[in-house]
């Protein structure tokens, strides 16, 4: 299913833009949104087609990517989750990697507060075949269903303010308390999130765990061509996580 929800990405969003086009956005928003990310916010990232474009195009595939590995060494597919939560969704990658981990496939339903992110997470969940829905939402507001067992929040905890930051972190560390599995994936560098810490210790007290990661693997065509044309380079995949309720 991988290939062919990268075919159907590259078909959507190059449709009305060459791939220079593209990878002229990528640069952009890596040195915009990725760089300084603590300065700005997601809607900075969505501003313009070309940024929508490469975001989709090659950050949803890295994140896909890096989840499924985090997901498999940690051994997150073992046990059936019936409603994921995909917190601060964006594309729907995170989401949608856990989720197609696990048999059977949970229920998805993808959160964040930008229409289109909502629209390209809809279409990702669809691309591997998921149950999954969408919600227009704030995370530091948000009221978790009962229903839900497990929530990931992927490259989106970051981007709050600090004040949201520390509601979201209670809600998780009492959703864990009570059985939920939980994921949240953020980029290994400290300087993008000093708050990692006083978040890795509210996981320990609750049974969970930090970790960070390196992974070496081959990237996929489209990725690859966009690391070429603009200097960008992944050898590897790095993240850090932070898990509970496992």
């Amino acid at each position: 299913m991988l290939s062919q929800w990268l075919n159907a990405l590259e078909t959507r969003h190059l449709a009305d833009l060459t791939f220079s086009e593209a990878a002229r956005a990528l640069r952009a928003l890596s040195s915009t949104y990725v760089q300084r990310r603590d300065r700005l916010a997601r809607t900075t990232a969505f501003d313009s087609k070309g940024k929508r474009a490469a975001y989709a195009l090659y950050y949803g595939p890295l994140h896909f990517l890096t989840v499924t590995h985090i997901v498999d060494a940690l051994g997150s597919s073992a046990r059936p989750i019936r409603h994921l939560l995909d917190l601060g969704c964006g594309g729907g990658a995170a989401g949608a990697a856990w989720a197609s981990r696990l048999t059977p496939p949970p229920v998805v339903t993808g959160i964040d507060e930008h229409p289109w992110a909502l629209q390209e997470a809809a279409l990702t969940y669809r691309a591997f075949g998921l149950n999954g829905t969408t919600r227009r939402g704030n995370a530091a507001q948000l009221r978790l269903p009962r229903s839900v067992d497990g929530i990931i929040a992927g490259w989106t905890i970051n981007e709050l303010d600090d004040r949201s930051r520390d509601a979201v972190r209670q809600q998780l560390v009492d959703a864990a308390s009570s059985g939920t599995r939980i994921l949240v994936v953020e980029p290994i560098a400290t300087r993008v999130s000093p708050w990692w810490r006083q978040w890795a210790d509210a996981f320990a007290a609750v049974g969970g765990r930090a970790d960070e990661w390196r992974f070496q693997v081959e990237l996929p065509d489209l990725v690859s061509r966009f690391d070429r044309a603009t200097g960008l380079r992944h050898d590897e995949l790095t993240a850090r996580s932070l898990s509970a309720g496992y």
